[in-house]
């Protein structure tokens, strides 16, 4: 059953607006109620008058944290708000944000404007709505600006809290649309609408030239979620505010760990969301010093391995026997993976490498037509397929020195085609990783199997990875992801302690003149 939207209102004719499905409430409600034997998980928006510590807005927001609710504003946005002043470097932050006020007559000297879960109508200040948003979580915020003396510019004055009686009834259009959009949820009595079992949101990046799934396969995750009553939408890196409003978070895009999609897997997994791929999984994934590491500590064959420094670097001038692979160790699709074919060459790549990295690793090279690639889901195999390499090339992606690339293709094999050492490595040293989805590389030659890499975020494309599973490959996901949700919530100890952690038409209210 997917989780419950719902909003608490200090009195019931604040919120004026159609309430399909009963699904606003009083704080008296809300504060009385019991949360013994409630197995789903809420999302609240908590539009109470106040937020004054100790005030029943307080208090709600308090509660539903305890009881497990995902809730907004959270207590620590509330607390947060209150002791932010002019001065406080998120605000002064925003100020770069501001935009579309060279008009204001000089006389203004100050003026404020409503934004309702991060949007607004102008898109000139579109940018700073959201942004203000995703700093202060505040379903409703005043942001009062002032100019600054020196300059025609302005900055951020002051961010407050309203309530539903501060939306002005011509602005009701905007209010309800920007609540549609953030609870993804109908709030107009025409339309009936069944709740789905799950939302599910997929980050993407549709401007990566090397996406681990294409816009084809990502079409797929959303017809064949419908099928099974999973409601799934794509969302980019500026969605990150609507993140909680999910029920959990799949990521097709190329993770790093300082990059927005650990930032996404982070909050995820703060929020008790399921992720794919979760922090820990691309924290361990995306530093190949650190698979190197554990693959060697675990006594799982692997291309002979050194780590190196610019101090070790020429202790290995007469020990390396060529050639050799190099790589930076948070590289990705094959980029910062070079071969080197001498001292010379290894020494040139090297230093290269050192001004992105202070660690290396130099790899024994091991040449084969293909190397194997297994799916594997919560300790089970997937999928797997063969990456040839590209045309007269050692690697399965080459890189243009105009950027571009060639790729070899891609040949899907059934699991019970797979030779057992192949399934049974990448089985193995995916589990010392996590639980998470996992894309191994392996080589097998006459010595054996080696494994290569453990990728988080694995490529799955449709006609490729998905060639002998078809539509059973994302139902198989989907249907993880699906479980996870809906595992009943195991009752969590309260952890948060009380005082702990002419102008345009898009909603200005009030200016100050001289």
């Amino acid at each position: 059953m997917s989780s419950v939207h719902i909003i608490v209102v200090e009195k019931r004719s604040d919120f004026r607006w159609p309430d399909p499905g009963s699904r606003v409430m009083t704080a008296e409600e809300f504060v009385s109620e019991h949360a013994d034997g409630r197995t789903r998980q809420r999302k609240v928006i908590n539009l109470c008058r106040s937020y004054d510590y100790l005030s029943m807005g307080y208090y709600c927001s308090l509660l539903a944290e305890a009881r497990g609710d995902r809730v907004t504003p959270s207590v620590e946005t509330i607390l947060d708000l209150q002791q932010k002043t002019a001065d406080s470097p998120r605000l002064s932050g925003l100020n770069r944000l501001i935009g579309g006020l060279e008009d204001v007559p000089r006389s203004v000297n100050s003026l404020s404007f409503h934004v309702f879960f991060g949007q607004i109508e102008d898109p000139e200040l579109s940018d700073l709505a959201r942004r203000s948003f995703e700093l202060f979580r505040c379903p409703l915020l005043e942001v009062g600006l002032e100019r600054l003396e020196s300059s025609n510019g302005w900055k951020i004055a002051q961010l407050l809290p309203l309530d539903p009686r501060d939306v002005d009834p011509a602005r009701d259009s905007v209010f309800l649309d920007a609540l549609e959009r953030f609870t993804r949820r109908t709030w107009r009595p025409a339309l009936v609408e069944s709740a789905p079992r799950m939302d599910l949101a997929i980050l993407h990046d549709p401007r990566d030239p090397l996406p681990p799934s294409s816009a084809e396969t990502l079409q797929n995750f959303v017809r064949v979620g419908r099928s099974m009553n999973i409601d799934v939408e794509l969302i980019e890196k500026k969605d990150f505010s609507r993140l909680t409003q999910f029920d959990a978070l799949l990521i097709r895009e190329t993770t790093a760990v300082d990059h927005h999609t650990f930032k996404f897997a982070k909050k995820a997994a703060a929020e008790g969301m399921p992720v794919l791929d979760d922090p820990t999984s691309i924290l361990r994934c995306t530093n190949k010093a650190y698979l190197s590491e554990l693959l060697q500590g675990s006594g799982i064959a692997s291309p002979r391995t050194r780590l190196v420094s610019r101090r070790t670097l020429l202790k290995l001038e007469d020990v390396l026997a060529y050639p050799v692979v190099l790589k930076v160790p948070d590289g990705s699709f094959s980029r910062n993976v070079k071969k080197a074919e001498s001292w010379k060459q290894f020494q040139d790549i090297a230093q290269a490498m050192f001004k992105e990295s202070e660690i290396i690793l130099v790899q024994e090279f091991m040449y084969t037509d293909f190397d194997w690639r297994v799916g594997i889901l919560a300790g089970e195999p997937l999928f797997v397929a063969r990456y040839f390499m590209t045309r007269d090339h050692w690697q399965i992606l080459k890189h243009g020195a105009d950027g571009k690339h060639e790729e070899g293709r891609t040949e899907a094999v059934a699991i019970k085609d797979t030779p057992k050492a192949v399934l049974d490595a990448a089985v193995r040293c995916a589990k010392l990783v996590g639980d998470g989805l996992y894309g191994v590389d392996l080589k097998e030659n006459a010595s054996g199997v080696y494994v290569i890499e453990i990728n988080d975020n694995p490529n799955i494309d449709a006609g490729m990875e998905d060639a002998v599973l078809g539509d059973e490959l994302y139902r198989k996901l989907l249907g993880h992801l699906l479980r996870q949700f809906e595992a009943p919530h195991e009752a969590q100890p309260a952890t948060v302690q009380a005082g702990l952690t002419s102008l345009p038409a898009s909603g200005y209210l009030k200016t100050g003149s001289d």
